[in-house]
């Protein structure tokens, strides 16, 4: 029995933190976006908050979650030039 209930709290643990990973990844997501948009416009802009988030990420210790990148201001420069 004591097994049984060490797995289903395993199992809780590893969804709370994929739930963690989930909302990590949308706010990353959207701090890409928000970095493209100022790019296009001219503005100046940083991957500061990105990357806080990207480290937050990779911390996440779930195998099936791939590592994410740092992302550089020539990364994203880079992209809106495909893009354009």
């Amino acid at each position: 029995m004591s097994v049984h209930k060490e797995l289903i709290q395993h199992a809780a643990n590893q969804n709370k933190e994929y739930q963690f990973f989930l909302q990590l990844d949308q706010q990353r997501e959207s701090y890409i976006e928000e970095a493209i948009n100022l790019c296009k416009e001219g503005k100046p802009f940083t991957t500061d908050k990105i990357n806080a988030v990207t480290k937050q990420i990779n911390n996440i210790n779930l195998r099936f979650i791939p590592e994410r990148k740092i992302v550089t201001i020539d990364m994203v420069r880079e992209y809106v030039s495909r893009k354009a």
